[in-house]
């Protein structure tokens, strides 16, 4: 679990979206396995416990309308009040717990943390595309390429130019609303090298579903090389990747 005082202490520590949100799904999934079985072996262990049979003679001594329950001391009141106890302490302990990874994930990295290979990339959605401009001014159409590496944080600020659209890499677990006349900050950190797929995640359109991308992480050598290729008269707007 994420020490929320120490986050922006310990850059190396700092991980990727789609890891952290990885995270949560197994708590959730991890804590909620073991409730359920919980509960599930003690109601039937009380069914089986409290079953009824023929030979039972005893009656049942059923609730007249209007009759106010007087509650019970003992063992079985004791029970409950502990059901309630450690129902709450877990809930309040995974909503603590999510939320601290929330604000760690919408917060990102720091100055402090980003190194000189991160990069800040415009990204415009218009019907039926995306457009990305790099630093130096370079452009392109669908597809936008980025650096491979955990230290490698890529800055995304989203807007659209026509209606709106929704900006989204499903594997990177990144999603931003693209708004006329609004811009939206999000961010991202791509281990390994590969290509991933993105899509609008807004109807914006008969073209909407035609409506994609990808965005193509590269080795930081190989991205060096193809950024300084894209303007090569410019060299101080370079971005120079940490290998």
């Amino acid at each position: 679990m994420i020490d929320p005082f120490v986050l922006q202490q310990v850059p190396e520590n700092w991980r990727a979206q789609a890891e952290v949100f990885s995270e949560i799904f197994l708590v959730f999934l991890a804590i909620g396995t073991v409730v359920g079985v919980v509960v599930v072996a003690y109601t039937l262990y009380n069914a089986y416990k409290y079953r009824g049979s023929k030979s039972d003679g005893s009656s049942f001594d059923a609730p007249q309308l209007g009759e106010l329950p007087t509650g019970q001391s003992g063992g079985k009141s004791k029970k409950l009040f502990l059901s309630f106890a450690l129902s709450a302490i877990v809930v309040i302990s995974v909503v603590v717990y999510s939320y601290t990874l929330l604000l760690y994930v919408e917060a990102g990295p720091t100055s402090e943390v980003e190194t000189e290979g991160s990069m800040e990339i415009d990204v415009v959605g218009f019907q039926f595309g995306w457009e990305f401009e790099y630093p130096n001014g370079q452009t392109s159409l669908n597809e936008m390429r980025v650096p491979a590496g955990e230290d490698q944080v890529i800055r995304l600020h989203v807007t659209s130019d026509d209606v709106w659209h929704a900006f989204g890499i499903t594997e990177l677990r990144v999603k931003a609303d693209a708004i006329p006349g609004e811009t939206a900050t999000t961010w991202f950190v791509a281990d390994e090298p590969g290509t991933y797929a993105i899509e609008c995640f807004e109807l914006c359109g008969i073209g909407h579903s035609q409506m994609g991308g990808q965005v193509t992480v590269m080795e930081p050598d190989e991205f060096n090389e193809w950024y300084e290729g894209t303007d090569e008269g410019t060299s101080q707007s370079q971005v120079e990747v940490s290998s």
